[in-house]
């Protein structure tokens, strides 16, 4: 029903710059991959990012979880008025190319155990966005392992918020989540 609409359709309520209902609105947007794709474009609402109603962590989680959806990233702040962390954050080039990556595909979650979850994206480069998200009130050791997710066995990694590539690695990789938090990789050959 969604391209007879239009480019893009609303897939939820209004959002508010608070962590429950920006967490909320996300991360119930798995199971709606199948609705989007080029020209065709699922939106869980504008971004909150330099509200004020968010810490830092919780406003990476709200973008690179926007990112992974592919969602239209609607800045919702004053852009007359905003910090240069907001800027940096609303305009960080490796976290864009994963929201409007040419192949156009939704990422969906592929690994919860209670308030941890791993959510993928396949980019057109053949490699992937991976977001390891915490969504606990406690920083916590996450890791993702290469084979469960369809990655080779020996990858590259890339922190996207960092902007740092991070080597080659083996098998997996781990890396301490903030709460509310997400470490945010691109895994490729």
């Amino acid at each position: 029903m969604g391209p007879k609409t239009g480019n893009l359709w609303r897939t939820t309520g209004d959002i508010s710059d608070k962590y429950d209902s920006m967490s909320l609105i996300g991360f119930s947007q798995n199971g709606l991959e199948t609705f989007a794709g080029p020209g065709q474009w699922n939106d869980p609402d504008m971004l909150e990012v330099g509200n004020g109603g968010m810490d830092r962590d919780e406003y990476r989680t709200h973008m690179a979880l926007w990112a992974i959806l592919a969602a239209p990233l609607l800045a919702g702040n004053d852009l007359r008025n905003m910090s240069q962390e907001t800027k940096d954050m609303l305009t960080n080039a490796d976290v864009l190319a994963v929201d409007q990556d040419p192949k156009g595909v939704q990422g969906h979650r592929i690994w919860q155990e209670g308030p941890l979850e791993v959510w993928t994206k396949p980019l057109a480069d053949g490699s992937l966005a991976v977001g390891l998200f915490n969504r606990t009130e406690a920083a916590l050791k996450m890791t993702v392992d290469f084979k469960s997710i369809g990655a080779p066995a020996s990858a590259k990694v890339r922190d996207l918020w960092e902007r740092k590539d991070l080597g080659t690695l083996n098998g997996s990789y781990s890396s301490v989540a903030p709460k509310h938090g997400v470490v945010f990789l691109k895994i490729s050959k």
